[in-house]
């Protein structure tokens, strides 16, 4: 998300730093450039207007013009209001006593229904609330079972099913199912149109009013850009919106919805969907976001996503191994399998800082998502004492490894290749004390070697 906008105010921001020294005029300059990005990462104009209004009395100051370094400062201050206008800080769901009535409201096919399965396993796993989910959507052929089949997968409760029930109905027995269970939390999926109409607003009302919801949350696909916005609009008008989930943001290389949506409604963004797994659903924070955009990375939020999905103890233990100066097959299985978990090698590498810089290098060697699961299958085509002791495969056994694994023998020698580079590191590093070089590195056990020419693709 934002790929195209971190980019055009990266090309900005370099070209004034290079300076040196600022003038009113090179930053005006500079603001009509931001002002072009924003338009066209397709944020709203009176957004845009806005924006520009609070930036540039702080942009023209003293503190920039006179500053030692006025290219950084300019950047701080950009950070400062694109932060503001995200919604300065990270806004959760507040849900007071049980059981909390969550609305999820939407146009058909923005990912209500599975953002309502996200947000349930996440209040469930993160939150440890006990939770229930209910479909009130009556109109869609299937709505209800693909919530109770989501549910299902998630280990999330949903209502039971029973036909010729209206949203009303529904509504008032999910109420009173969630009371007699002790349930601290009830998401209620209400349904969509492929557009908005009365009938839709009027029944979502209905239901708002009847349940009189803690929260009231938007669910938009931010992949439609500013109708996202004019949705979020429309929708706050007839049921005043709590906060926003943005789906497929994943997908957005323009963000222009999220810029826009917490100023049109004064709701803020509270969930980005990242993903198609259940799991995919992550908090909006953002000063977090705003780093990020102006490509000053994110490590927080890589920290604390390697805490949620690294296993501590096999991390360590793979640690303690290179101490000792020992990397087997299993080992670097292991440390594929860590990476994964961080969303893969784009997933790590969006939170660092300066990293768009070198993007287009990264898009010009032809990084494949994919090798990490054609890596794990050639090392699971592997024996077990060919895993312990790699040194023994040989040309034949690489063979009989590519066949298993449905791949060329000269992606087996990639592998060989890069086991024995970071092979040949763990036994310096035994040299070294033991001292396992970098921070991030550590994070899954240990470092990443330098890939052979040609790895990516």
């Amino acid at each position: 998300m934002f790929d195209s906008l971190q980019s055009r105010l990266g090309a900005t921001f370099d070209r004034l730093r290079g300076r040196g020294a600022l003038t009113e005029a090179d930053v005006d300059e500079g603001l009509k450039d931001i002002r072009d990005s924003l338009i066209e990462a397709d944020v709203a104009l009176p957004v845009v207007d806005e924006f520009l209004a609070r930036l540039r009395p702080r942009a023209v100051g003293e503190e920039v013009i006179r500053s030692v370094t006025p290219g950084q400062q300019l950047v701080k201050i950009v950070a400062d209001v694109l932060t503001e206008t995200l919604g300065a800080e990270s806004a959760g769901l507040n849900l007071g006593s049980p059981p909390a009535p969550v609305l999820m409201v939407g146009l058909q096919g923005s990912g209500k229904t599975t953002s309502s399965a996200k947000l349930g396993l996440m209040l469930q796993n993160k939150e440890k609330k006990r939770v229930l989910m209910a479909s009130l959507d009556v109109h869609r052929p299937a709505a209800q079972e693909q919530l109770k089949i989501l549910g299902e997968q998630a280990g999330v409760a949903t209502l039971p099913i029973i036909a010729g029930q209206g949203p009303l109905e529904i509504a008032r027995r999910a109420m009173a199912s969630a009371r007699v269970g002790g349930y601290d939390v009830l998401i209620l999926d209400t349904a969509g149109r492929q557009h908005i109409d009365e009938q839709l607003m009027t029944e979502v009302a209905q239901v708002r009013d009847q349940v009189k919801p803690h929260e009231t949350i938007l669910v938009a696909d931010s992949l439609t850009g500013q109708d996202a916005v004019n949705i979020a609009k429309s929708f706050n008008e007839r049921v005043k919106l709590s906060g926003i989930i943005l789906t497929r943001a994943d997908g957005d290389a323009r963000g222009g919805a999220a810029l826009s949506m917490r100023a049109v409604t004064g709701a803020p963004i509270k969930f980005l969907g990242v993903g198609e797994k259940l799991d995919a659903l992550e908090a909006f924070h953002p000063a977090r976001v705003a780093a990020r955009i102006l490509d000053m990375g994110d490590v927080v939020s890589l920290v604390e996503k390697a805490a949620e999905n690294i296993d501590r103890e096999k991390a360590e233990k793979i640690a303690a191994k290179m101490k000792r100066g020992e990397f087997d097959m299993n080992d670097f299985a292991e440390q594929l399998r860590q990476m994964k978990k961080l969303g893969g090698m784009s997933g790590v590498l969006g939170m660092l800082p300066g990293i768009g810089k070198v993007k287009d290098q990264i898009a010009a060697a032809g990084f494949d998502e994919k090798m990490f699961d054609r890596q794990e299958a050639i090392i699971s085509s592997m024996t077990k004492k060919e895993r312990e002791k790699p040194d023994i495969i040989n040309g034949s056994r690489r063979k009989r490894i590519a066949a298993g694994a449905g791949v060329e023998v000269q992606d087996v020698n990639k592998l060989m290749k890069m086991h024995r580079q970071m092979a040949d590191m763990m036994k310096q590093m035994k040299k070294m004390g033991g001292r396992i070089p970098g921070g991030l590195s550590a994070l899954m056990g240990g470092g990443m070697p330098k890939l052979p020419p040609g790895f990516m693709k």
